[in-house]
């Protein structure tokens, strides 16, 4: 029984790493976004951000699910999150610093189960870096207003840009908006 428990255990851990990490290793991922030094697990993180809290700020902000994957790098269950399934119009918000991030309009279905897009409302919205974490190599996105983490983006999307951000729910917040009726360049912060 306790065997059991521990083999159930390590292959929901492994099979959470590997649904987001479908691309095949040997491919680069080129985003154009813009690609700040983040790591909030690492002290050597200098990188400067518009919007800067102490750990315990963000506590207070977030729930604790939005705090573990946003401020420490962690990854909801595929299937089981809010918005992988969500067909609905509108526009995706950082969900620590309300920065828009992404809209409907490039939203798709990945079948990984999580939300997944194939570009940002801008390249300037978010930023990556190298992440060599659990093993394998992948690319994190970040919010470039807060450096929070989102998710991680692979080169297998659909084109135009051939890109998959493949995003955890619990990082976003979402607002319903007609997108013929805004400009995303022109779009505020959403108060948390």
């Amino acid at each position: 029984m306790k065997y059991s428990l521990y083999l159930l255990s390590f292959g929901i851990v492994l099979g959470l790493f590997w649904g987001c990490n479908k691309t095949p290793k040997k491919q680069e991922v080129k985003t154009a976004a813009v690609s700040p030094s983040h790591s909030h697990s690492q002290p050597q993180d200098t990188m400067k951000y518009e919007v800067e809290k102490t750990e315990e700020e963000w506590r207070n902000i977030l729930t604790s699910k939005e705090y573990r994957i946003l401020r420490n790098r962690g990854t909801e269950l595929p299937y089981v999150n809010e918005y992988y399934n969500s067909k609905t119009e509108g526009v995706y918000y950082c969900g620590a610093c309300g920065k828009p991030l992404f809209t409907s309009n490039t939203k798709y279905e990945s079948g990984t189960g999580w939300p997944s897009f194939w570009q940002p409302i801008s390249s300037s919205s978010i930023g990556t870096q190298k992440d060599e974490s659990l093993f394998m190599t992948r690319t994190e996105v970040v919010c470039s207003r807060c450096g929070s983490h989102l998710g991680h983006v692979f080169k297998d999307g659909p084109e135009p840009t051939g890109l998959r951000y493949c995003l955890n729910s619990a990082a976003l917040d979402f607002k319903e908006q007609n997108l013929n009726n805004i400009n995303p360049d022109t779009l505020s912060i959403l108060e948390k």
